[in-house]
């Protein structure tokens, strides 16, 4: 399988899940700021980095774990999601590709502390937001990429490509 976790800035919060799909945090707590802000691409990627698929790593069975931001494209995914059907098809590939939206996961404070520090160059003011934001959803993202694995394992035999919009894992009171 290869997985590809996705969300508008490709920086937090699908940093945050590969960080998590590929055994590299802690599960068991809320993480701290020093685990947080040193996880790979962390708050570091920028608006040309956008529908530039990422590798992470390969997780303990072996299938490789990508990262993508879509920024304001509505095309980005559709287009990804259409040439891998095209490739599997193509090509006779048995091994599912696993598109994964992060997006439901993401807080209000999290979101203000993008803004600031990736759109406004004011990492000052945004880190410590997006430190809070993501201690508020790391669980969530952890059951999210539990939930990626889970699904992609039962749906493998029959579908080559899978989409998993993750709409259950949004965030109450945001």
């Amino acid at each position: 399988m290869i997985f590809i976790y996705h969300d508008y800035g490709g920086t937090h919060t699908t940093s945050l899940a590969a960080a998590y799909h590929l055994n590299k945090l802690p599960t068991h707590r809320k993480l701290s700021k020093e685990e947080i802000m040193t996880v790979d691409y962390f708050n570091q990627l920028t608006a040309s980095d956008m529908g530039k698929l990422i590798f992470r790593g390969l997780d303990e069975d072996g299938n490789p774990v990508y990262t993508v931001g879509k920024g304001n494209s509505k095309a980005v995914l559709p287009a990804m999601i259409q040439m891998a059907a095209m490739l599997q098809d193509k090509f006779k590939n048995d091994e599912p590709i696993v598109f994964s939206n992060t997006s439901p996961t993401v807080p209000m404070v999290m979101s203000v502390g993008g803004f600031l520090s990736r759109g406004l160059k004011m990492d000052v003011l945004g880190v410590p937001f997006l430190v809070k934001g993501a201690q508020r959803c790391c669980r969530t993202i952890h059951e999210l990429v539990l939930h990626t694995k889970e699904t992609a394992a039962a749906r493998a035999a029959k579908d080559s490509v899978i989409v998993l919009e993750n709409q259950h894992f949004k965030l109450k009171g945001q």
